[in-house]
């Protein structure tokens, strides 16, 4: 597989106009790889998320028992990347009417979903969701939940598609925009 480049790399990024919202979309590696090169992203990490264990590690995360889901946190500048662009290339990249299933992995840390750290973001989910549903005759089971919990993943796991450009990856990177492809 090879990598675009990011557009991101060495952009430099006003911290008070920026804005969070995690996202789970499967294997975080893909998730990241492809949200970290949307232009106005300003930083992604990958994590676990909304479980119910603290301090989880991939180990444990892996056995189904956490309740956490492998997510991405985003920090993003709504001026040149708004909510509603970066949801709808989020959808690019799973398919939100499989449950607990993304590509070949399955379990319910593969799950999908869309946490929010700042409720005035709820309308414009709402929005993308409605315009997702309207594509699929099966209903659209990504979750839309406040973010309850976020837990750094290894550090193996950061960047991990950059370091490892052959390595698997659900997402189908080439669906980037042209802007953050060149």
């Amino acid at each position: 597989m090879m990598m675009p480049d990011n557009p991101n790399r060495g952009k430099r990024y006003d911290i008070n106009s920026l804005k969070s919202i995690v996202l789970a979309g499967g294997c975080f590696w893909g998730t990241q790889a492809y949200i970290s090169r949307l232009l106005g992203v300003a930083y992604t990490e990958c994590g676990y998320s909304n479980g119910h264990t603290e301090y989880p590690d991939y180990e444990s995360v892996c056995t189904g028992t956490t309740g956490h889901a492998e997510a991405v946190w985003v920090r993003y500048d709504p001026g040149i990347l708004p909510l509603k662009r970066l949801l709808r290339e989020y959808f690019k990249t799973i398919n939100p009417t499989s449950l607990n299933r993304q590509g070949g992995d399955m379990g319910s840390q593969y799950r999908t979903g869309i946490y929010y750290v700042d409720a005035s973001d709820i309308p414009t989910i709402k929005e993308v969701m409605g315009e997702e549903q309207g594509k699929y005759p099966k209903p659209v089971v990504t979750e839309v939940l406040p973010l309850s919990c976020f837990y750094e993943a290894e550090e193996y796991h950061q960047d991990y598609l950059e370091r490892n450009p052959n390595g698997y990856c659900h997402v189908d990177l080439s669906l980037l925009p042209r802007e953050s492809r060149e």
